[in-house]
């Protein structure tokens, strides 16, 4: 009985998910470690850090959305924990408080580690505070954000520019405008996992008044939205192996390409909702892939 508890609580925590907080910070302690810097501390409480809050969204996402009601029958993603009864609310609620209060644990600590400057201390400071609203409001209180197709461009900003930009920064305590290309191609790739997670309830969305912007655009629409996303993500880390020419180990991402298109062409293809559902874990792959291959490349270039 308590591994099956212990197996509805990890479940929860959607472990798949995580693999996308892992790759974004591949990608940016990757930046610094070829530029030369790199501390494992910083790397590692960065990496803590970045999974609790995942973990803190997953949790609070699963409440929020049980709460309004989006959660029921009708969906065709897998039944959690909090739907189905194996948790309670009250547990949920408490899950949440702990995961919050570790998240700000670990984030001072990288703080501490990584000794930035007071202006950018109270900068990353902001950060980590809009980082944990953005986490909380997603599906929770009146007006969440995840209901009114603003859930993309938060994926994109605290999963690309703040995960990549951020570590990167607390590692080599310098910024370009550079940096923001890889940012923004990891930060895609993310958002891509969660319109195909739209895409695939979005009829049960509509009739639940989460109105994502994969609802406004249509199974259609959205479709071809997501090809664009995976595209697009190709092109950031493409121009900036060009803007920074070194070698071609540059350009190993590449390789992850056509397991990123062919996602792109069934996605295209699919029917409906349910024949989008086996395709969250190649997707997860795919964009893992990608990010490692890109990091892989930086590092051998060195």
């Amino acid at each position: 009985m308590l591994l099956s508890h212990r197996s509805v609580w990890l479940d929860a925590t959607r472990p798949k998910t995580l693999l996308l907080a892992i790759a974004a910070l591949l990608c940016g302690n990757a930046l610094a470690a070829e530029q030369g810097h790199f501390s494992p501390a910083v790397a590692l409480l960065a990496l803590v850090t970045a999974l609790l809050l995942q973990i803190l969204s997953n949790l609070a996402n699963d409440y929020g959305d049980v709460k309004k009601g989006t959660d029921n029958p009708q969906r065709l993603g897998p039944v959690r924990g909090l739907q189905s009864g194996a948790i309670t609310l009250t547990a949920m609620r408490s899950a949440i408080t702990l995961t919050l209060l570790l998240t700000t644990i670990s984030g001072i600590a990288l703080l501490l580690i990584a000794q930035p400057s007071l202006t950018v201390l109270l900068t990353f400071i902001g950060l980590g505070i809009a980082s944990i609203i953005a986490a909380l409001a997603y599906t929770l209180g009146t007006r969440p954000y995840g209901y009114r197709g603003l859930g993309d461009p938060a994926v994109l900003i605290f999963f690309g520019w703040v995960a990549v930009g951020g570590s990167y920064y607390l590692q080599s305590h310098q910024f370009s405008l550079t940096i923001l290309l890889p940012a923004t191609a990891s930060g895609l790739l993310a958002v891509a996992v969660l319109n195909l997670n739209n895409l695939r309830d979005i009829d049960n969305d509509r009739a639940c008044g989460k109105i994502t912007l994969a609802a406004r655009l249509g199974p259609t629409g959205g479709r071809w939205y997501h090809l664009g996303l995976l595209i697009a993500s190709l092109l950031g880390f493409a121009c900036y192996s060009l803007l920074t020419p070194e070698s071609a180990w540059r350009w190993l991402f590449l390789l992850a390409a056509p397991f990123l298109l062919t996602h792109g062409a069934q996605v295209l293809a699919a029917a409906d909702g349910r024949a989008l559902r086996p395709m969250f874990a190649s997707l997860i792959r795919a964009a893992m892939l990608t990010n490692l291959l890109f990091a892989i490349g930086l590092i051998a270039d060195r």
